[in-house]
């Protein structure tokens, strides 16, 4: 009889080279235990195969069980949550759902918990993503909730780890649970995060994101490893009834005079230094061998600092700096949030006008310290790089200030997507401040592409 059991994130399989031909295509002999081994994520294929094939096996290598999940604090789904639900429903119970920020991803999860009724376990990026999760869970299913992360190591029927901890446990708990939830799926392609998928078994599978598109072109594999797109809604099909309704005004900086002669100096200097060492700039390669070639030499050193001279100059000119004055000045006694694409200006900015912080560097306890006074309305302004861009919960803030960030679509929309949580009265807006006549002008060209900015835009402040 064929066994199946579960070793190390993987599946053992005893039988003969007969009984495997069947299920060809997701074995490999393995020579050392004299058998067949499978990726783990298989193991829903290959026993629903077997079953159809009339082949006896035993199955050793499942871990987990039926369960009775029953949601005690009922919300009645909004339509595009009930699409999103059915089509999910309707793809076996595996794929990828696509809402936007606010647009209330979690209760389509917690309805198809309900729904699967095996153990569960849901995927998350960051610790306070872990335990927005933990909370609503708690609630809906009046049970107690496992954790993964931040110290905590508890399993229970429903379980909430972030990627960085399921990467330690799931090479001995990968057979543990039936349903895997990723949220911020987006995430999973990148070539560690992908192991999570790979060594689970859990036959059924949902993927959660605002922004499925990468920008190395991976969205493929987070199919692969998920199941199909199952249902998509965008921003502006929520605008004003699920979402609140947004406006977007992009706001030319011009840099002050000396600082326009310093970018200016810069600028050709790098630039001039890669097109005589033959480099294409715009590439991932090239950007590679650009600081290759810059190490090597005290030429490349000087014109590598005169790349970060011109990024800084662009990222936090003393113009951008009036200009955030002059915002946050327009928007007093409103919440906002202002990102960046580094710490040092995030830093800057919060030294210059004596502002909360939040960066990678930020220590959990002050993180969680800042979070909770600004959801609580005791502070009007955070300040942060790039760990704010998804995963926090903030509905009463109305105003996102982009100072600073990168060419990607995805960041530009998790940004926008900060800002739209409803309640009643409120208009949203999103500024994004682009040092004129710099290489700013064309990341923005970039990170725009995507229908959420197709709209008109706002009228600018005085």
């Amino acid at each position: 009889m064929i066994q199946i059991t579960f070793n190390l994130g993987t599946l053992l399989i005893n039988a003969t080279p007969t009984e495997m031909a069947s299920v060809a295509a997701y074995v490999r002999p393995d020579e050392r235990v004299g058998g067949y081994r499978a990726q783990a994520r298989h193991y829903g294929p290959i026993v629903m195969t077997l079953h159809r094939q009339r082949l006896p096996y035993q199955d050793q290598a499942r871990g987990f069980s039926r369960q009775a999940f029953r949601i005690h604090d009922a919300q009645t789904p909004r339509p595009h949550q009930q699409a999103s639900l059915e089509a999910w429903l309707a793809a076996d119970k595996r794929g990828v759902v696509v809402l936007p920020t606010g647009a209330g991803k979690t209760l389509v999860a917690r309805l198809a918990i309900t729904a699967v009724q095996r153990d569960t376990l849901i995927l998350v990026p960051t610790i306070d993503l872990m335990h927005q999760w933990y909370e609503q869970l708690k609630r809906t299913f009046a049970t107690e909730i496992g954790l993964w992360g931040g110290g905590e190591h508890v399993t229970h029927p429903i379980t909430v780890s972030t990627y960085d901890s399921a990467l330690i446990h799931l090479e001995y708990a990968g057979n543990r649970f039936g349903f895997l939830i990723c949220d911020e799926c987006h995430h999973l392609p990148a070539l560690s995060t992908r192991q999570v998928a790979i060594m689970s078994v859990a036959p059924f599978r949902l993927g959660l994101t605002a922004t499925p598109e990468r920008t190395d072109g991976q969205e493929a594999d987070l199919y692969e490893l998920l199941g199909p797109l199952c249902h998509r809604c965008e921003i502006n099909e929520l605008e004003g009834t699920y979402l609140a309704p947004y406006q977007l005004e992009q706001v030319p900086v011009i840099l002050d005079p000396d600082e326009r002669q310093a970018y200016d100096a810069a600028y050709a200097h790098y630039r001039r230094f890669a097109q005589e060492s033959g480099i294409r700039l715009g590439t991932a390669e090239g950007w590679g061998r650009f600081i290759q070639v810059c190490a090597r030499s005290r030429e490349g050193r000087a014109a590598f600092a005169a790349y970060r001279l011109q990024k800084r100059l662009a990222r936090a000119s003393r113009a951008k700096l009036r200009m955030v004055w002059h915002l946050l000045r327009h928007h007093r006694g409103e919440q906002a949030l202002l990102f960046t694409d580094d710490n040092a200006t995030a830093y800057t900015i919060g030294e210059t006008f004596f502002l909360p912080v939040i960066t990678h560097k930020t220590r959990v306890s002050e993180r969680k310290h800042f979070l909770d006074l600004f959801r609580a309305g005791q502070i009007d302004c955070l300040v942060t790089s790039r760990v704010l861009n998804e995963g926090v919960d903030v509905p009463n803030v109305a105003v996102g200030i982009v100072v600073s960030g990168t060419g990607s679509v995805r960041e530009h929309v998790q940004r926008l997507g900060r800002i739209l949580r409803p309640r009643a009265g409120k208009q949203a807006i999103l500024y994004e401040l682009v040092s004129a006549d710099t290489a700013e002008t064309f990341t923005s060209v970039r990170r725009r592409q995507h229908a959420a900015y197709q709209k008109d835009p706002a009228t600018p402040p005085c």
